[in-house]
Protein backbone atom coordinates (compact mmCIF):
# COMPACT_ATOMS: atom_id res chain seq x y z
CA UNK A 1 0.00 0.00 0.00
CA UNK A 2 1.25 3.51 -0.81
CA UNK A 3 2.67 5.57 2.02
CA UNK A 4 1.60 8.75 0.21
CA UNK A 5 -1.82 8.87 -1.43
CA UNK A 6 -2.03 10.01 -5.03
CA UNK A 7 -4.38 12.80 -4.01
CA UNK A 8 -1.53 14.44 -2.02
CA UNK A 9 0.72 14.72 -5.09
CA UNK A 10 1.10 18.37 -6.01
CA UNK A 11 1.91 20.28 -9.17
CA UNK A 12 5.66 19.99 -8.52
CA UNK A 13 5.47 16.20 -8.60
CA UNK A 14 3.17 16.28 -11.63
CA UNK A 15 5.79 18.38 -13.43
CA UNK A 16 8.36 15.65 -12.79
CA UNK A 17 5.94 12.96 -13.97
CA UNK A 18 5.28 14.92 -17.17
CA UNK A 19 9.00 15.36 -17.75
CA UNK A 20 9.64 11.65 -17.31
CA UNK A 21 6.81 10.91 -19.74
CA UNK A 22 8.36 13.23 -22.30
CA UNK A 23 11.70 11.45 -21.89
CA UNK A 24 10.20 8.04 -22.66
CA UNK A 25 9.05 6.84 -19.25
CA UNK A 26 5.69 5.70 -20.60
CA UNK A 27 7.30 3.25 -23.03
CA UNK A 28 9.68 1.62 -20.52
CA UNK A 29 12.64 2.22 -18.25
CA UNK A 30 14.69 5.36 -18.87
CA UNK A 31 17.93 6.23 -17.14
CA UNK A 32 18.05 9.57 -15.36
CA UNK A 33 20.19 11.27 -12.72
CA UNK A 34 19.02 13.64 -10.01
CA UNK A 35 21.42 16.28 -11.32
CA UNK A 36 19.92 16.08 -14.83
CA UNK A 37 16.42 16.22 -13.40
CA UNK A 38 17.38 19.12 -11.12
CA UNK A 39 18.73 21.07 -14.11
CA UNK A 40 15.50 20.53 -16.03
CA UNK A 41 13.41 21.61 -13.06
CA UNK A 42 15.61 24.49 -11.93
CA UNK A 43 15.79 22.92 -8.47
CA UNK A 44 18.39 21.31 -6.22
CA UNK A 45 19.42 17.67 -6.39
CA UNK A 46 17.79 17.08 -3.02
CA UNK A 47 14.50 18.54 -4.23
CA UNK A 48 14.58 16.43 -7.39
CA UNK A 49 15.27 13.32 -5.30
CA UNK A 50 12.38 14.08 -2.92
CA UNK A 51 9.94 14.48 -5.79
CA UNK A 52 10.96 11.15 -7.27
CA UNK A 53 10.51 9.52 -3.87
CA UNK A 54 7.02 10.96 -3.51
CA UNK A 55 6.03 9.74 -6.97
CA UNK A 56 7.36 6.28 -6.18
CA UNK A 57 5.55 6.18 -2.82
CA UNK A 58 2.29 7.12 -4.56
CA UNK A 59 2.71 4.23 -7.05
CA UNK A 60 3.01 6.64 -9.97
CA UNK A 61 6.61 5.71 -10.68
CA UNK A 62 8.82 2.61 -10.57
CA UNK A 63 12.44 3.31 -9.71
CA UNK A 64 15.67 1.27 -9.51
CA UNK A 65 18.74 3.11 -8.20
CA UNK A 66 22.15 2.15 -9.62
CA UNK A 67 25.67 3.51 -9.02
CA UNK A 68 25.56 6.15 -11.75
CA UNK A 69 21.90 7.16 -11.63
CA UNK A 70 18.52 5.45 -11.62
CA UNK A 71 16.19 3.67 -13.99
CA UNK A 72 12.62 4.95 -13.83
CA UNK A 73 9.35 4.21 -15.58
CA UNK A 74 5.84 5.65 -15.26
CA UNK A 75 3.37 3.11 -13.86
CA UNK A 76 -0.16 2.50 -15.18
CA UNK A 77 -1.47 4.62 -12.32
CA UNK A 78 1.00 7.34 -13.30
CA UNK A 79 -0.17 7.17 -16.90
CA UNK A 80 -3.78 7.54 -15.76
CA UNK A 81 -2.76 10.59 -13.75
CA UNK A 82 -1.12 12.14 -16.82
CA UNK A 83 -4.20 11.32 -18.90
CA UNK A 84 -6.37 13.15 -16.37
CA UNK A 85 -4.13 16.21 -16.61
CA UNK A 86 -4.16 16.00 -20.40
CA UNK A 87 -7.94 15.86 -20.54
CA UNK A 88 -8.27 18.80 -18.18
CA UNK A 89 -6.33 20.85 -20.73
CA UNK A 90 -8.40 19.42 -23.58
CA UNK A 91 -11.50 20.56 -21.76
CA UNK A 92 -10.09 24.07 -21.46
CA UNK A 93 -9.11 24.43 -25.12
CA UNK A 94 -11.63 22.23 -26.96
CA UNK A 95 -15.35 22.93 -27.17
CA UNK A 96 -16.38 19.29 -27.54
CA UNK A 97 -15.03 16.22 -25.82
CA UNK A 98 -15.83 12.62 -26.68
CA UNK A 99 -13.99 9.62 -25.29
CA UNK A 100 -14.24 6.41 -27.29
CA UNK A 101 -13.88 3.17 -25.33
CA UNK A 102 -13.67 -0.16 -27.15
CA UNK A 103 -14.27 -3.64 -25.82
CA UNK A 104 -16.27 -6.85 -26.00
CA UNK A 105 -19.66 -7.69 -24.57
CA UNK A 106 -19.61 -10.01 -21.56
CA UNK A 107 -22.12 -11.45 -19.11
CA UNK A 108 -22.30 -9.80 -15.70
CA UNK A 109 -23.13 -11.26 -12.30
CA UNK A 110 -26.69 -9.93 -12.30
CA UNK A 111 -26.00 -7.30 -9.65
CA UNK A 112 -26.80 -4.45 -12.03
CA UNK A 113 -30.36 -5.69 -12.47
CA UNK A 114 -30.91 -5.63 -8.71
CA UNK A 115 -29.45 -2.20 -7.99
CA UNK A 116 -30.95 -0.41 -10.98
CA UNK A 117 -34.40 -1.66 -9.97
CA UNK A 118 -34.20 -0.17 -6.46
CA UNK A 119 -36.69 2.65 -5.94
CA UNK A 120 -34.12 5.06 -4.46
CA UNK A 121 -32.14 4.92 -7.69
CA UNK A 122 -35.10 4.61 -10.06
CA UNK A 123 -36.59 7.96 -9.01
CA UNK A 124 -33.28 9.69 -9.70
CA UNK A 125 -32.81 7.96 -13.05
CA UNK A 126 -36.20 9.18 -14.23
CA UNK A 127 -35.56 12.71 -12.96
CA UNK A 128 -31.92 13.14 -14.02
CA UNK A 129 -31.52 10.85 -17.04
CA UNK A 130 -35.04 11.30 -18.36
CA UNK A 131 -35.95 7.63 -18.49
CA UNK A 132 -36.49 4.49 -16.45
CA UNK A 133 -33.61 2.14 -17.31
CA UNK A 134 -34.12 -1.43 -18.40
CA UNK A 135 -33.42 -3.55 -15.27
CA UNK A 136 -29.92 -4.68 -16.18
CA UNK A 137 -26.65 -3.39 -17.58
CA UNK A 138 -24.69 -4.05 -20.74
CA UNK A 139 -21.27 -5.15 -19.53
CA UNK A 140 -18.25 -4.40 -21.71
CA UNK A 141 -14.73 -5.77 -21.10
CA UNK A 142 -12.49 -2.91 -22.20
CA UNK A 143 -9.38 -3.26 -24.32
CA UNK A 144 -6.10 -2.39 -22.63
CA UNK A 145 -5.79 0.98 -24.38
CA UNK A 146 -9.38 1.84 -23.44
CA UNK A 147 -8.74 0.95 -19.78
CA UNK A 148 -6.06 3.64 -19.77
CA UNK A 149 -8.26 6.06 -21.69
CA UNK A 150 -11.14 5.58 -19.25
CA UNK A 151 -9.58 7.97 -16.72
CA UNK A 152 -10.27 10.79 -19.20
CA UNK A 153 -13.96 10.52 -18.28
CA UNK A 154 -13.09 12.54 -15.18
CA UNK A 155 -12.83 15.61 -17.43
CA UNK A 156 -16.47 15.28 -18.51
CA UNK A 157 -19.54 16.51 -16.64
CA UNK A 158 -21.19 13.54 -14.90
CA UNK A 159 -24.81 13.08 -13.93
CA UNK A 160 -24.64 12.44 -10.18
CA UNK A 161 -26.84 9.81 -8.59
CA UNK A 162 -27.09 10.37 -4.84
CA UNK A 163 -26.68 7.73 -2.19
CA UNK A 164 -29.73 6.89 -0.09
CA UNK A 165 -30.91 4.76 2.81
CA UNK A 166 -33.60 2.14 3.20
CA UNK A 167 -34.78 0.48 6.40
CA UNK A 168 -32.23 -2.29 5.90
CA UNK A 169 -29.07 -0.61 4.59
CA UNK A 170 -27.32 2.37 3.02
CA UNK A 171 -26.74 2.56 -0.74
CA UNK A 172 -23.81 4.53 -2.14
CA UNK A 173 -23.75 7.28 -4.77
CA UNK A 174 -22.97 6.70 -8.43
CA UNK A 175 -22.07 8.73 -11.49
CA UNK A 176 -23.48 8.45 -15.00
CA UNK A 177 -22.10 9.76 -18.28
CA UNK A 178 -24.04 10.15 -21.51
CA UNK A 179 -22.99 7.49 -24.00
CA UNK A 180 -23.60 6.14 -27.49
CA UNK A 181 -23.08 2.43 -28.23
CA UNK A 182 -21.93 1.38 -31.71
CA UNK A 183 -21.55 -2.13 -33.11
CA UNK A 184 -19.21 -3.40 -35.82
CA UNK A 185 -22.27 -3.81 -38.07
CA UNK A 186 -22.90 -0.08 -37.91
CA UNK A 187 -25.89 -0.18 -35.54
CA UNK A 188 -26.03 2.75 -33.12
CA UNK A 189 -27.90 3.35 -29.87
CA UNK A 190 -27.64 6.96 -28.69
CA UNK A 191 -29.74 7.32 -25.53
CA UNK A 192 -27.54 5.38 -23.11
CA UNK A 193 -25.39 6.15 -20.07
CA UNK A 194 -22.44 4.54 -18.40
CA UNK A 195 -22.85 3.99 -14.67
CA UNK A 196 -20.30 3.35 -11.92
CA UNK A 197 -19.94 3.86 -8.16
CA UNK A 198 -18.86 7.42 -7.41
CA UNK A 199 -15.68 6.40 -5.59
CA UNK A 200 -13.98 3.31 -6.91
CA UNK A 201 -10.62 2.23 -8.32
CA UNK A 202 -11.77 -1.34 -8.93
CA UNK A 203 -12.94 -3.08 -12.09
CA UNK A 204 -11.55 -0.37 -14.39
CA UNK A 205 -11.44 -3.06 -17.08
CA UNK A 206 -15.23 -3.36 -17.23
CA UNK A 207 -17.76 -0.72 -18.28
CA UNK A 208 -21.46 -0.91 -17.41
CA UNK A 209 -24.04 0.76 -19.65
CA UNK A 210 -27.72 1.42 -18.97
CA UNK A 211 -30.49 2.47 -21.35
CA UNK A 212 -34.30 2.62 -21.55
CA UNK A 213 -34.30 -0.64 -23.52
CA UNK A 214 -32.36 -3.90 -23.36
CA UNK A 215 -29.26 -3.09 -25.38
CA UNK A 216 -28.48 -6.73 -26.17
CA UNK A 217 -31.81 -7.03 -27.97
CA UNK A 218 -31.81 -3.60 -29.57
CA UNK A 219 -28.31 -4.06 -31.02
CA UNK A 220 -28.48 -7.86 -31.47
CA UNK A 221 -25.46 -8.39 -29.23
CA UNK A 222 -23.98 -11.58 -27.81
CA UNK A 223 -21.02 -12.27 -25.54
CA UNK A 224 -17.78 -11.62 -27.41
CA UNK A 225 -19.23 -9.03 -29.80
CA UNK A 226 -17.12 -5.91 -30.25
CA UNK A 227 -18.65 -2.52 -29.40
CA UNK A 228 -17.48 1.08 -29.15
CA UNK A 229 -18.93 3.20 -26.35
CA UNK A 230 -18.58 6.93 -27.02
CA UNK A 231 -18.79 8.83 -23.74
CA UNK A 232 -19.52 12.54 -24.08
CA UNK A 233 -20.82 15.76 -22.60
CA UNK A 234 -24.44 16.49 -23.49
CA UNK A 235 -26.60 19.43 -22.56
Amino acid sequence: MSVIAESTIGQNELAVLKLLGLEGGLEGDVKISCSHLADRLGASNQTASRRLQRLESADLLDRDTVSDGQWVSVTEQGERTLHAEYDDYRRIFETESTIELEGTVTSGMGEGRHYISLSGYQRQFEDRLGYEPFPGTLNVDLREDSIRRRSAMASLDPVPIDGWESDERTYGPAVCYAATVKTTDGDVYEDAHTIAPERTHHDDDQLEVIAPEKLRDELDLEDGDHVTVSVEDRE
